[in-house]
């Protein structure tokens, strides 16, 4: 049981622009989720509530997506 679960873990390189990528998606949906989504949803039409809704969401996935970022260790200090 054990070989069976050290054969799953699977590590995984990324090159330099993946990294980059995912850095910069993760900090576009902290940063810009929460502010423009919401200023944008609003010049549309869309409920308060909803648009910040959204920012929120956005603001949570991207902190989640952060946190994916450091366990894996593709962000390092």
């Amino acid at each position: 049981m054990t070989e069976r679960n050290k054969d799953m873990n699977v590590d995984v390189t990324y090159s330099k622009f993946t990294k980059v990528a995912f850095i910069v998606i993760s900090m576009l949906l902290i940063f810009a989720g929460p502010t423009y989504v919401p200023y944008v949803m609003g010049k549309v039409s869309i409920n308060g509530y909803v648009s910040t809704g959204v920012g929120a969401l956005l603001f949570i996935v991207g902190m989640a997506f952060m946190m994916f970022l450091v366990k894996k260790k593709v962000i390092t200090a």
